[in-house]
């Protein structure tokens, strides 16, 4: 009996992401746009499966075509790049502070970015020993309106993107605490507002409390948020000027204007 290849299917998947990958390599070799016939011969791909590949890539703005017949690399590879590149310099800029806020409250302390609809963990501070904590994964995700550094970006928002946003997600919930009704969420939005900090109260999971504040760059904008995450009973208010001072302090470290960057979000 013939037995199947698991793995055959996916060879011309692997086929296809070599041959992109090999496109890119060859426009970035080059400051000027190539000709397919160039592009062609350099990657030794036939014409055809070139334009074709290229086409592709152009359509997801990859690829850049100022003329008929030339290629060079799209625009979304820099937009990419610089949203990798701001990711990197808030996690280094974050990581010690971040181990010295642990060191001071015992408890996790989380370092998150925006991402679409959610918020996405990037870096964590915690320890073993010290008993019972939340611990966030890294690369976990979350919705905005259920967590205390989505509730940031949020109301670094304008009132027709929160309405939006309420619209396109429909304010799922999550436990009895979550907020899914819009003018409950404008009210919290207001308070984080005004006071700098958000909190999720039980609102993502029952049992688990946590608060935030946010990391601005250079030019005012918030870019991550800094956050506290315990066990309902053990999260204490106390602990808000020592997240709000790390918070700033990495805020400097990327060059904000904090007074600026204080204030940068918009009034519903």
């Amino acid at each position: 009996m013939r037995k199947s290849n698991p793995d055959a299917h996916t060879t011309p998947t692997i086929q296809v992401i070599e041959r992109i990958f090999a496109l890119i390599d060859v426009l970035a070799s080059r400051e000027e746009a190539m000709s397919l016939k160039q592009i062609s011969e350099l990657t030794g791909l036939h014409p055809s499966t070139t334009h074709r590949i290229l086409n592709d890539l152009a359509a997801g703005r990859f690829v850049d075509r100022p003329e008929a017949g030339s290629y060079r690399l799209g625009m979304r590879l820099l937009e990419l790049g610089n949203l990798v590149k701001g990711r990197l310099n808030v996690r280094d800029a974050a990581l010690e502070p971040m181990r010295e806020l642990h060191k001071l409250i015992q408890q996790p302390v989380n370092l998150s970015v925006r991402q679409s609809d959610e918020i996405v963990y990037i870096e964590r501070t915690y320890s073993e020993r010290s008993g019972m904590q939340v611990v966030r994964a890294i690369g976990g995700r979350a919705p905005l309106h259920l967590t205390s550094v989505g509730k940031l970006f949020l109301a670094a928002d304008d009132l027709a993107r929160v309405r939006a946003y309420a619209t396109r997600t429909g304010l799922p919930g999550q436990t009895r605490n979550s907020i899914t009704q819009l003018p409950v969420l404008e009210r919290e939005l207001i308070k984080a507002r005004q006071s700098g900090v958000a909190f999720d109260n039980e609102e993502l999971e029952m049992g688990v409390r946590c608060m935030a504040a946010g990391i601005y760059d250079d030019q005012g904008k918030l870019v991550a948020g800094l956050s506290i995450s315990a066990p309902a009973d053990r999260l204490d208010d106390s602990w808000l000027p020592k997240l709000k001072q790390t918070a700033t302090h990495i805020s400097s470290a990327l060059g904000s204007d904090l007074a600026k960057g204080s204030s940068s979000g918009h009034t519903l």
